[in-house]
């Protein structure tokens, strides 16, 4: 198993996998449709969404939380 300590990076790690897959597939279907070679073009933009989503989510989900932690009422 893995450790606690990275715990941060491995949820930024799935959250940036599963969003771009989703993400990507979306956007691929809206902009192809159904077209032959639409996998192929879907996980080629999977690969560069899950490279650009990977760091984001790292360097902004602390400033969400932030921005959470103040907006939510404490009671």
């Amino acid at each position: 198993m893995i450790n606690r300590k990275y715990e941060k990076i491995v949820f930024a790690f799935f959250m940036a996998l599963f969003m771009s897959f989703i993400m990507s597939f979306i956007i691929s279907f809206i902009n192809l449709g159904f077209v032959d070679g639409f996998v192929k073009n879907w996980f080629k933009a999977w690969g560069i969404a899950f490279v650009c989503a990977f760091p984001i989510i790292v360097i902004v989900a602390p400033i969400v939380h932030k921005i959470v932690y103040k907006l939510i009422v404490k009671i």
